[in-house]
């Protein structure tokens, strides 16, 4: 499975942005999707997910801001960012997990300026 993502840039404080993950392969509405993002000098971190069956789980600090959505028929998995904030900056990953299998993008890069 190889993951490319897109959208990402350059944002003011309260814009928004739209990523997009496309994945190669006819596994991908089996697998569990999910954006991970990483600032300078911090851990990488989940920000979003939806699994196969369609449920979604957020972080904390996105929930009601945020939105991931999949379309299994384009495989691919979308991240709608709405009232972006500074920390919401680094760079975000798209990830694919299915049992024992873990796959991940290059990362794109968002910037949030204050």
């Amino acid at each position: 499975v190889q993951l490319v993502e897109s959208g990402g840039g350059l944002v003011q404080a309260g814009g928004s942005l739209r990523l997009s993950c496309t994945a190669s392969g006819d596994i991908f509405s089996y697998n569990d999707m999910g954006w991970y993002r990483q600032a300078p000098g911090q851990q990488r971190e989940l920000v979003a997910e939806v699994t196969s069956r369609g449920s979604t789980n957020y972080a904390g600090s996105v929930k009601g801001r945020f939105t991931i959505s999949r379309d299994n028929a384009k495989n691919t998995v979308n991240l709608q960012m709405n009232s972006l904030k500074p920390e919401d900056s680094g760079v975000y990953y798209c990830n694919s997990k299915t049992i024992g299998f873990t796959y991940w993008g290059q990362g794109t890069q968002v910037t949030v300026s204050s």
